[in-house]
């Protein structure tokens, strides 16, 4: 990788792969680049910083926050906009939906594609079984089931969105209450799914949600705010081995 170079101050090569290894995803040389686009565009605030008489020195945090305060006023959104999003997106906002569910999961690898096939097919013909026999899912849970619930019926209590995997959750919560008419697949298995009782869900009043909106469209004012702010400053800049005229903020991050 070439150094990058932000008016004409290098971004040392010890410092981007310091800061990759605060980077989780993306492979070695993804890490890198990214690493190199947050220190340029750091460098660059500092330049900026300096330049308007903010000192910088051992307070680089402090001195872009102090920097951005000054030069990228957002405004709070006001009672006429928070009301037009709230009348917009009513869907949105409704108290957290809770289901009780109980399950019984036929484990198979996620690359064990024979095993996968049996297990689906196991799953298919438990539902057939409990949709002629409900009274006998403790039993088929006892008897099939390895997750460690299979001791309690398949009982895993009450859940809410966040509290199991994406690929469940995402079906689970939009079920009725009964017995799912297919099994569900996740990254484990299939699995044998009924809900037992559900709650929630209802439309929750503006008064109860303001508070959100208003937090909400602050915040994107801001990212727009930041990213149209950094723009200038990069077109205005003499920067070298990297691009960041399409790249997304950091400060985003």
């Amino acid at each position: 990788m070439t150094m990058p170079l932000v008016n004409r101050v290098i971004i040392p090569e010890e410092q981007i792969n310091r800061e990759s290894g605060e980077i989780e995803h993306g492979s070695i040389e993804e890490k890198r680049a990214e690493a190199a686009r947050r220190l340029a565009i750091r460098e660059l605030l500092r330049q900026r910083a300096k330049t308007i008489g903010i000192e910088t020195r051992d307070r680089l945090d402090e001195a872009i926050d102090e920097l951005l305060d000054r030069e990228v006023p957002t405004p709070d959104a006001d009672e006429q906009a928070c009301r037009r999003y709230f009348e917009a997106n009513r869907d949105r906002f409704r108290s957290p939906e809770e289901i009780e569910l109980r399950h019984i999961l036929l484990a198979a690898a996620p690359d064990d594609a024979q095993g996968r096939t049996a297990m689906r097919d196991t799953a298919e013909e438990l539902v057939a079984t409990l949709k002629e026999v409900p009274e006998r899912f403790d039993d088929l849970a006892a008897a099939h089931s390895r997750c460690p619930s299979a001791e309690d019926g398949g009982h895993l209590g009450v859940i809410s969105r966040g509290d199991t995997v994406p690929e469940l959750e995402n079906v689970v919560m939009r079920l009725p209450v009964g017995l799912a008419e297919r099994p569900v697949e996740t990254r484990y298995g299939f699995h044998v799914v009924e809900i037992l009782t559900r709650a929630g869900g209802a439309p929750l009043d503006y008064d109860h949600v303001q508070h959100l909106i208003a937090e909400y469209l602050r915040e994107r004012s801001w990212r727009r705010a930041i990213s149209h702010y950094l723009q200038v400053l990069v077109a205005e800049a003499d920067i070298r081995g990297i691009d960041l005229e399409a790249t997304e903020s950091p400060l985003m991050q």
